[in-house]
Parts: structure tokens; C-alpha cells; sequence
């Protein structure tokens, strides 16, 4: 239906072929409402996550000043700026077309693997960075595969629309469970009496291993549908090859200078860092080898990473705090085993 009153509005008239979108407008702007809603609920669980990780360090610390500096308050989005921020990154979804989502879906693909391969023992403080970093590849992997599943559907429109409310359903049940988490837990976890927090309070740490599995199911779905959507813009297995290779060398590259980047400078600065370095170098490589509509794409998608990731760079700065509270542990307990080793020593 949506298509059928589309097709009289004479876009092509006054618009280039590079401005036009690659589907309907209505799945567009659907398709970026499923992924700004993934986005939602991944940073609310996350904000839950790091809440009943400060809970449980505060239980078990006795230090009053750490205490204190655990219980701070989070920052959420509510109100109207919460509303405008989400229908912000609902529309930057919905503008980046296909192509460039499908390019920023295996770029991040990349970038995970061997940044995982390569954490080693801060594989915990990689795993929280790295979700707070996956937000807006998040919702180019739900708008990515959703265009792949729905090609050719009959009613693709109503499909989606069941999309949206099921995403919006979750995005505002996990938008409740943070407030009545940060507003209540504390008494509920307590006094025993609310089953949420007691489920929390037992079972808590199983979130964060919960919210890797499901971002592991939504990337690989994601690579698949982004590898048929790339691939059906070349004529050629040649052309294709010409693609691949520099991409490939490119961001392998680039990922060996990040995470060196990574280790020398602040977790915020890093990642405002790597924004930047890779979706430069993607913007280089569509300039040689894209198309012009995928270099306007880029710059939506800078503003996209950008509207996603100062407004959590608190996230960021929780996991950094936390691994060197733990780094300060582990050095007190050395300073404290060295005299017992030495007495030891001179008895023997």
C-alpha cells in the first residue's frame, strides 16, 4: 500500500539517483526504528549490569571511600531528551542505506574478533567496551538484516511494522527494569521482597555472558545478509575480488594501530579515536571504489556513532574505574605477601 501512493510522488523529478533511498521510505524509517530500539534496550541492560556490579564490589568492600564512589548516580536519557535522542538515531538508521550498514556490520565484525583474540586477561573490561562500542553497528546489523529477510515479500511493510512493536515492547520493558533497578533494588535485594531484584540478586552475573550471546546471534546474521547485500552490487567475481582486497588490508591494518592505540591512550579518547580512524579509512576506500550516496552514507554514520557514544561515554569510564580498582587490589595483596615471604626467608 505504502509503495502503490510511493509510486505517484515524482522524487526522481527533484532529487539525484544518489540522494534516493535504497527502499521504501516506510521500511526505511521501520527498519531504523528496530535498530534504534535494539540500541535502547542493549544500553539499558548494560546500565542494570554495571549497577549490580558496583552493588556487589560495595557489599564486599569495607573502604567507605570507595563506597562512596561507587554510588553514584547513573546518568539516563529520559523525558524529552530521551524521545529526541532516540527518534535522532532512529532517523540516521533509517538515511544509511544498505550498502554502508552492510560494510559498517563486518567492519565491527573484524574488529571484535581480533580485538578478542588479542585481550587476553581483560577479556571481562573488553566485553563491556566492546558492547558499549557495538551500539550503532547494532543498528546497522538489525536494519542490515532485516532488508535481506524481507526482499521480496508480499506485505514487507506489515512485516516490519510487527518488527517495530516488538522491538519498541522490549526497548520500553528494558527501559523500566533500569528505573526500578536504580530506584529500588537496594530495598527490595534487602528486605527480600520484590521477585525482580531477588532474580537479579541471584543470578545477576549471567547478563553480561546473556547480552554476549545475543549480540554473537544478531552479528552472525548480520555478516550473512551483509556479504549478499554487498555482493549483489558487482557484476563480477573480479570486480568483487577488487573490493575485498583493499578492504580487507585496510581494516586489518587499521585494526593492529587501535588496539596499540587503545593501550597508550584513556578508554573515552580511544574510542572517539577509533570512530574516527575507521570510518575515515572507510570513507578513503568508498571514495576509490563506492559510490557518492555511500560517502553521504559515511557521514551520517559519523554523526550515528557520535549521538551514540557521548551520551554513554559514562559506561566507558565505569569499566575503565573498575579494572583499576581491581589493578590497586591486586597491588595491595602483593605488598602484603612480600613481608610474609621474607619472614619466611630468614627463618628458614
Amino acid at each position: 500500500m505504502f509503495s502503490f501512493i510511493w509510486s505517484f510522488i515524482p522524487t526522481s523529478y527533484f532529487l539525484p539517483e544518489w540522494l534516493t533511498l535504497d527502499t521504501n521510505p516506510v521500511d526505511s524509517l521501520l527498519q531504523g526504528l528496530v535498530g534504534a530500539c535494539g540500541i535502547s534496550v542493549l544500553c539499558s541492560l548494560l546500565r542494570v549490569h554495571l549497577f549490580l556490579e558496583e552493588e556487589s564490589c560495595s557489599d564486599n568492600d569495607k573502604d567507605p571511600s570507595r563506597q562512596r564512589t561507587q554510588s553514584q548516580p547513573r546518568k539516563t536519557k529520559t523525558g524529552l531528551s530521551g524521545m529526541l535522542h532516540f527518534f535522532f538515531v532512529t532517523g540516521m538508521l533509517a538515511v544509511v542505506g544498505s550498502r554502508v550498514a552492510s560494510l559498517v556490520v563486518l567492519e565491527f565484525c573484524l574488529r571484535a574478533i581480533s580485538g578478542w583474540v588479542t585481550a587476553g586477561p581483560e577479556s571481562k573490561k573488553f566485553l563491556q567496551q566492546l558492547l558499549v562500542q557495538s551500539q550503532f553497528s547494532l543498528g546497522c546489523a538489525l536494519s542490515c538484516s532485516l532488508y535481506f529477510l524481507h526482499q521480496g515479500a508480499s506485505q514487507r511493510w506489515l512485516c516490519l511494522l510487527l518488527a517495530a512493536a516488538l522491538s519498541w515492547f522490549l526497548a520500553r520493558q528494558a527501559t523500566l527494569l533500569l528505573h526500578h533497578v536504580l530506584a529500588l533494588y537496594k530495598l527490595h535485594s534487602s528486605q527480600r521482597y520484590c521477585g525482580i531484584c531477588i532474580g537479579l540478586l541471584t543470578s545477576g552475573r549471567c547478563l553480561l555472558p546473556m547480552l554476549c550471546r545475543a549480540m554473537i546471534i544478531a552479528f552472525s546474521v548480520a555478516v550473512v545478509a551483509a556479504i549478499s547485500t554487498i555482493n549483489k552490487h558487482f557484476l563480477s567475481a573480479t570486480e568483487a575480488l577488487r573490493f575485498w582486497t583493499p578492504l580487507t588490508i585496510c581494516y586489518t591494518l587499521l585494526v593492529v594501530y587501535m588496539q596499540e592505540e587503545q593501550h597508550r591512550l584513556p578508554s573515552s579518547q580511544a574510542v572517539l579515536n577509533t570512530v574516527v580512524v575507521r570510518l575515515g579509512g572507510l570513507m578513503v576506500l568508498m571514495l576509490t571504489v563506492g559510490r557518492w550516496a555511500d560517502v553521504l552514507h559515511i557521514l551520517m554514520c559519523f554523526l550515528g556513532e557520535a549521538s551514540c557514544l557521548i551520551p554513554t561515554m559514562d559506561l566507558l569510564d565505569s569499566a575503565s574505574s573498575q579494572d583499576e580498582e581491581d589493578y590497586t587490589d591486586y597491588v595491595k595483596r602483593e605488598r602484603q605477601r612480600r613481608p610474609q615471604a621474607r619472614e619466611k626467608a630468614h627463618q628458614n
